[in-house]
């Protein structure tokens, strides 16, 4: 810096005085200076500049697009208002499954940080990866029917004339929610005079005379139309935890009848029904205790319908306090029950609910 300096001076003083002294000068002061003082490099303002625009330009995009929209949507509701409801059930599906595929991936990934098995998962997260699986598994065929070329249409036409067989209940509209939910109901309530039959036919093969009467009489009060105390149900878990009433000794037709109860398909061998019988089952165990740890004063009124619904009680039509009253009887018999007793867990589903939905409907 020294030796530059003394440069400067001595070329300025060869130069003399004169009119381009000044402008020698500045440059002399250009070069001494660090860089630091001279100012920052212009790209990086252009750079930033740049970034600002496209960022206001997509701003600008984005509100466009959704003004368009809300034209197009408001068109449909006044010029075809069918069509609309359809249009809306749609993409709020789409939005929907979008922000659960999310929630899945989430937790996903917390049981794999935190080595998590199902079990150990709050309440709402066992419950939504469980629903999920079953939409995804009822998703499979109309993805199988889609994957040949041109085939969209006929998904599309399928899917208008069959909506609760093939679409999932993201796109559902409310009035179909309660509409299929009563329907598949239906359906499995047709089981439920099996099950109890069932049960009746089973006391004839117990060793003692007792509890042959002891669950004659109990199979006999729900016939009659009366719904048995969970006492009652607690007192005989004995009887379901060998032959003839252990989940794995059950007749054929009657694990059939409970595998409709549990809207599981009858239409396999008997070892494979009797696996997903206990798997279904079992999971349905570990959500009764995560329901218990969390209360059900925490449960929104879709919740506990939904968990009354999964459980054999028809709740489309109760209320949420009728809706909490029933799961406070079933979690008093199925927290106290072991792995064990599944088999009576199962047929409970059947007797404590088969009479609370004749006395509503």
């Amino acid at each position: 810096m020294a030796l530059s300096r003394a440069g400067c001076c001595w070329a300025l003083w060869r130069r003399g005085p004169g009119p381009g002294l000044a402008a020698a000068l500045r440059r002399c002061r250009g070069l001494l200076e660090p860089r630091s003082a001279r100012g920052a490099p212009r790209h990086p303002v252009c750079c930033l500049s740049t970034k600002a625009s496209s960022r206001a330009f997509l701003t600008a995009l984005v509100s466009k697009v959704k003004h368009i929209n809300g034209r197009y949507e408001r068109f449909l509701e006044r010029t075809f208002p069918r069509f609309y409801v359809l249009y809306a059930t749609f993409t709020k599906g789409i939005q929907a499954l979008f922000w659960e595929v999310k929630e899945i991936r989430k937790i996903r990934l917390k049981m794999s940080r935190q080595r998590l098995n199902f079990h150990q998962l709050p309440y709402r997260e066992m419950e939504r990866l469980r629903q999920f699986r079953r939409d995804l598994i009822k998703a499979i065929p109309i993805g199988i029917i889609a994957i040949p070329p041109f085939a969209n249409f006929l998904v599309i036409v399928l899917m208008y004339f069959f909506p609760r067989q093939l679409l999932i209940r993201y796109f559902w509209t409310p009035q179909q929610q309660v509409e299929f939910l009563d329907a598949y109901h239906a359906i499995r309530r047709e089981a439920y005079s099996d099950v109890v039959k069932s049960l009746a036919l089973a006391a004839r093969s117990l060793p003692e005379p007792r509890l042959q009467e002891q669950l004659q009489e109990l199979c006999a009060k729900v016939q009659r139309g009366s719904q048995p105390r969970v006492a009652e149900l607690y007192a005989a878990r004995g009887l379901f935890s060998g032959s003839p009433l252990g989940l794995n000794k059950l007749r054929v037709p009657h694990v059939k009848a409970l595998s409709h109860v549990l809207f599981l398909t009858p239409h396999l061998p008997a070892l494979f029904l009797r696996y997903r019988l206990r798997s279904h089952v079992l999971e349905i165990r570990h959500l009764d205790r995560a329901m218990l740890r969390l209360g059900l004063s925490e449960l929104s009124e879709e919740e506990l319908k939904a968990a009354c619904y999964l459980r054999g009680l028809n709740s489309t039509h109760l209320s949420a306090s009728e809706c909490r009253a029933w799961l406070e009887q079933w979690l008093g018999l199925s927290c106290k029950l072991q792995a064990s007793e599944a088999s009576l867990l199962a047929n409970s589903m059947v007797l404590l609910s088969l009479n609370y939905i004749r006395a509503k409907e």
